[in-house]
């Protein structure tokens, strides 16, 4: 195998997406050979050198695995941050898996992990424009005029979010689904128009459903999910090679 980038390698090994393997490689967290590198931009040969993540081997093929869980309140969604509870820690398996896409802290629901490099990078980028439906409950009753603002886009940081889909299902709760994901978007887009978000709890990416998941409990993904949703994201490379 020839050399590659060593956040590329720690990618394709499933530690860590290639923006995490950056920061790690910063921190002093990667050793290659027994020497802790720092360097970003540093290549390595996975079928020759011996590369570590936190003092443990890296194997550079490992079993993909897809993986749901009900995050509850108060995880970061992370595979490391000092003084915090995160999400991995909720998944009691000996291979090493990372989120996909993010909840703030406070928010609840579905997140997908896995150890599948190149699925992360696609699920990740801007144009894989999957549907993720969020549960959101405000703290007062939310009027008819502002559920539609909300469909039709909002303005953060002088850019109009894009339509989305709202339901009402009580006066203070509606179903909203995104094609996007930018930074706590529902929290701000909420504020934006004078509500205050009690809860947000995310219960559908992609094909994927939380079901009766319950809070804090994970499962793995059965083929039908998995094969569905590898299919998507292939077929959405497929149409971005094809504008390139």
């Amino acid at each position: 195998m020839n050399q590659i980038r060593l956040q590329k390698f720690l990618s394709m090994a499933g530690v860590c997406s290639r923006r995490q393997g950056e920061r790690h490689i910063l921190a002093g967290d990667i050793r290659v050979n027994g020497t802790i590198i720092t360097v970003l931009g540093t290549r390595v040969d996975p079928e020759k050198d011996r590369i570590e993540f936190c003092g443990k081997p890296v194997a550079s093929s490992p079993q993909p695995l897809y993986i749901a869980l009900n995050k509850p309140p108060g995880y970061v969604t992370s595979c490391k941050q000092p003084q915090e509870r995160i999400v991995t820690s909720l998944v009691d398996i000996p291979e090493r898996i990372f989120p996909v896409g993010r909840l703030d802290k406070e928010s609840e629901g579905l997140l997908l992990l896995t150890n599948d490099g190149h699925l992360h990078q696609r699920l990740s980028h801007p144009s894989f424009d999957h549907e993720k439906v969020y549960r959101v409950t405000v703290a007062r009753p939310i009027a008819n005029g502002d559920l539609k603002r909300l469909a039709g886009g909002i303005d953060l940081d002088g850019i109009r979010t894009r339509p989305a889909i709202v339901r009402r299902l009580s006066g203070k709760s509606f179903l909203m689904t995104l094609r996007e994901g930018r930074n706590r978007q529902i929290r701000r887009m909420a504020g934006k128009i004078g509500h205050r978000v009690k809860r947000l709890k995310r219960i559908r990416m992609a094909n994927i459903r939380l079901g009766k998941l319950k809070s804090g409990q994970w499962r793995y993904l059965t083929e039908a999910e998995k094969n569905v949703l590898l299919n998507d994201v292939a077929v959405m490379a497929d149409r971005q090679n094809e504008k390139a």
